[in-house]
């Protein structure tokens, strides 16, 4: 009998920008993983559907509003290496979002106690590690990131 496959756990994010370039963050409530910090809007994809529906889908959870999929553009993949023996090695794909229709909002309050706007060059302290990283990469240019591997 062959070993079972290796699976990499994948989460999509959302960049979204207003019209004076700053990102929309969140701040994570009611969960155990990074309590109280900010990060983008983001999910884990479920089986049976793409990237791209997924981030739309979890726009829509997230902030109510209704991403355009062909305005959705991959911008980075960040492998990560597990955080801890219970974590997962995963591959964290940030997607800019030209077009959207709605006005963002808070729309799993228990999920979510913030919702602001931020400059991406001077982001807040307590936007998640991984996640200042991405945006930061995304400026430069980068599309692949690797975290936490020796």
């Amino acid at each position: 009998m062959p070993a079972e496959r290796f699976r990499v756990a994948a989460a999509v994010y959302g960049i979204l920008r207003d019209d004076d370039g700053r990102v929309v963050l969140l701040r994570r409530a009611g969960t155990s993983f990074r309590h109280g910090q900010l990060s983008l809007p983001a999910g884990h994809l479920e089986g049976g559907e793409d990237a791209v529906a997924g981030l739309v889908r979890e726009l829509r959870e997230e902030l109510r509003v209704e991403a355009a999929p062909h305005s959705c553009r991959l911008a980075l993949l960040l492998h990560s290496a597990p955080e801890d023996a219970d974590d997962s090695e995963y591959f964290h794909l940030f997607f800019t979002v030209g077009r959207w229709s709605g006005e963002p909002v808070i729309g799993e309050p228990a999920k979510c106690s913030e919702l602001r706007w931020a400059d991406p060059a001077a982001l807040p302290p307590d936007v998640v590690d991984y996640v200042a990283d991405a945006l930061a990469a995304v400026a430069r240019g980068e599309t692949l990131a690797l975290r936490g591997w020796h």
